[in-house]
């Protein structure tokens, strides 16, 4: 069975307009047949987070949404919480402190559920803090700033969903770059990922061919590559440092790091990039209905002025009987050999 997409949310989607995020979320979790399973951990709010989320994806069509909120490592051993998460085709994450989250969820069964509901194919989804638990390594909290510097933010561990990475949420909005380009400084394995408000980075895994394992071919097609699509107002940017040079080592404290040769993505709505490979995915060129008519009249209109040039300036008139004189002698010339044929085999 496939893993199901991730949702990776920057915070502040869109809950009174159009709501394109959530309504990707509600779609990707069964619609009428979703069953929702609401994680408010992170958030200082009470109830009332859940009930707005339960309104939201009601709303949107949702089948059943329930509350998974332990408070406590303890509270995240509860049978019946990792039961409703067991039975979830959608799990969806709350803002708030992702610290909080990290220590109440992370190596409890609830963590280990929501793990192993990606497994089997429900969508996870989580905005804000719920976006940053989704990699492997999460920032715990820092300061702003675009410059990185030494001990500027902390990080803790997230579930894993997204290997090998490190994601930051409100990216443009609250100037997270200097902090997300030290965490890469200091560990250059993680791939950085910032999202922006109102903004996901929707990642999905492709099918791979288990049988390629024994022809000898490379994890990408035996798992299948990992590729992240964007949708929403904002950008996602993704810092690659596979090849920086830094001097991230010896940095004394609050100093500015030394961060060269960190391959810079910014991606808007409509981006696709193969996390696997590390590479943008070309966009697809798509022509509307409309555009498609423009460009056959177009076509049509060349080729008369293609057939007009050939003529050498004969009236279109003219032009049609000689090429009706034309048709006519071709399909009267087998007539013609045939009849030669006949009269040589009487001779």
């Amino acid at each position: 069975m496939s893993r199901g997409p991730l949702m990776i949310i920057g915070g502040a989607e869109d809950k009174l307009r159009g709501r394109a995020i959530l309504k990707a979320f509600v779609a990707a979790a069964g619609g009428p047949d979703a069953r929702i399973a609401v994680i408010p951990t992170a958030s200082s709010l009470g109830p009332e987070i859940v009930e707005v989320y339960d309104a939201l994806f009601r709303r949107e069509g949702a089948g059943e949404v329930v509350a998974v909120r332990p408070e406590s490592r303890e509270a995240a051993g509860d049978p019946e919480l990792v039961r409703r998460l067991d039975e979830a085709t959608g799990v969806f994450m709350t803002g708030g402190n992702q610290l909080k989250l990290s220590a109440t969820v992370c190596g409890t069964p609830v963590g280990d559920a929501i793990v192993a509901a990606h497994e089997r194919g429900a969508v996870v989804a989580g905005t804000s803090a719920g976006a940053s638990i989704q990699s492997s390594h999460m920032v715990a909290f820092g300061g702003p700033g675009s410059t990185p510097k030494q001990r500027m933010t902390q990080v803790a561990a997230g579930l894993g969903l997204l290997d090998a990475s490190v994601i930051d949420q409100h990216f443009d909005q609250r100037n997270r770059y200097g902090r997300l380009l030290m965490i890469t400084a200091q560990s250059p394995q993680l791939l950085g990922i910032g999202v922006d408000e109102d903004t996901a980075a929707i990642v999905e895994t492709e099918p791979g061919d288990p049988e390629a394992a024994e022809a000898g071919e490379g994890v990408e097609a035996v798992e299948g590559r990992q590729v992240l699509r964007v949708l929403g107002k904002g950008a996602v940017t993704i810092f690659d440092p596979s090849r920086i040079v830094t001097n991230a080592y010896e940095a004394k404290r609050s100093a500015t790091i030394l961060a060269s040769g960190v391959v810079l993505h910014v991606l808007p709505q409509g981006s696709a990039f193969d996390l696997t490979s590390r590479t943008l995915v070309p966009r697809e060129t798509r022509v509307s209905a409309e555009d498609a008519a423009e460009l056959a009249e177009a076509g049509n209109d060349l080729r008369k002025m293609a057939r007009d040039i050939a003529a050498d300036d004969v009236s279109p008139t003219t032009l049609r009987r000689r090429k009706a004189r034309a048709a006519r002698r071709t399909e009267t010339r087998p007539a013609e050999q045939s009849s030669a044929e006949q009269r040589s085999e009487q001779a």
